[in-house]
């Protein structure tokens, strides 16, 4: 049996459930993980209240985690039991003990990484990957805007591009983390409610703009992200948590600049094996070396989940968030 975090429909935090499970050995091309950390995210909340539609209810969440292997399916043969291993899946499922995933979505995780920062890592850290080395190959000199500075993806994103040169402006909700953006290769942050976004970036770009804004909160930010960006500047929208962004007119992009816009989505930069080694590989040898630090902001029993997905929604965390079952 497995203790697992479910919902029988969509809704608030009230929602979610603690039940027992049972879970049977993996099937062909599948590994079965004993879970050690969980990683908590803001798809999480969309699944749960029905923003991104489950296949189907009662439902479990939670798209990473890090673990042990347990057992092996059929003809897995290039993982063994005992092994250190995290993952990212786009089937919800992953709050709770014990889970059967297919062997192709797992990667070892090396020496230096703990199970937590590695439970943390495989949705944000390799989101941060393509980002910066995918969506837009930062380049050094560039200037760039991170909207959610000190959240779990904000502050990878600040620490990854200042290693690659880039001079980063982060926004964030609050002086205290405005303190914690500058500590994690923020240059200059400027605080949302107290400082106008546009106006603010153009002084401290003189007039130009930024490369390319970073945008997870959505339709609170979208339009003043747009009248950030130089010509030809980049809109990579990557979140909602405020809401969607409003539909435009492509008109929109043209008379700010010629700007580009997308919204990219992990699933689809790592859709093959290759991909997911190669991203997951750069993304934990820039975390040995010391330039991209992992900040575990808050940690709660797999049983609070609940508590944790209000303190996420109520921007009250900092960091990366893990369940520990």
């Amino acid at each position: 049996m497995s203790r697992a975090i479910r919902f029988h429909k969509t809704g608030g935090p009230e929602v979610l459930t603690l039940e027992e499970l049972e879970v049977g050995p993996p099937g062909p091309g599948e590994v079965q993980i004993r879970h050690t950390a969980i990683g908590l995210n803001y798809i999480d909340v969309y699944d749960r209240t029905g923003l991104y539609p489950v296949a189907s209810l009662p439902s479990g969440l939670g798209r990473e985690a890090a673990g042990v292997v347990s057992a092996l399916g059929r003809g897995v043969r290039t993982l063994r039991v005992g092994e250190r291993v995290a993952y990212v899946w786009p089937v919800p499922g992953a709050y709770c003990e014990v889970r059967n995933v297919p062997a192709e979505r797992v990667v070892r995780v090396p020496r230096g990484i703990a199970d937590e920062q590695a439970a943390a890592l495989m949705l944000k850290g390799l989101t941060a990957h393509f980002l910066l080395r995918r969506t837009h190959r930062v380049a050094r000199g560039e200037t760039l805007l991170v909207h959610a500075a000190a959240g779990g993806v904000g502050l990878l994103l600040c620490q990854w591009a200042r290693a690659l040169g880039a001079r980063v402006i982060g926004v964030v909700g609050s002086e205290a983390k405005a303190e914690l953006a500058r500590r994690h290769g923020c240059r200059h942050v400027l605080i949302s409610g107290r400082d106008e976004l546009a106006p603010s970036v153009r002084a401290l770009t003189k007039g130009q703009g930024v490369r390319v804004v970073y945008d997870a909160v959505g339709k609170d930010t979208f339009m003043e992200s747009l009248d950030c960006l130089q010509k030809l500047g980049l809109m990579v929208s990557y979140g909602n948590a405020s809401g969607a962004p409003p539909a435009i007119s492509p008109l929109e992009l043209s008379r700010r600049g010629s700007l580009f816009l997308t919204r990219p989505t992990l699933f689809h930069y790592t859709g093959t094996r290759p991909e997911l080694e190669r991203a997951a590989r750069e993304l934990f040898a820039v975390v040995r070396a010391g330039k991209v630090k992992v900040l575990i902001g808050q940690r709660y029993p797999l049983a609070q989940a609940a508590d944790a997905q209000r303190d996420l929604e109520g921007r009250r965390t900092t960091g990366a968030t893990v369940l520990l079952p």
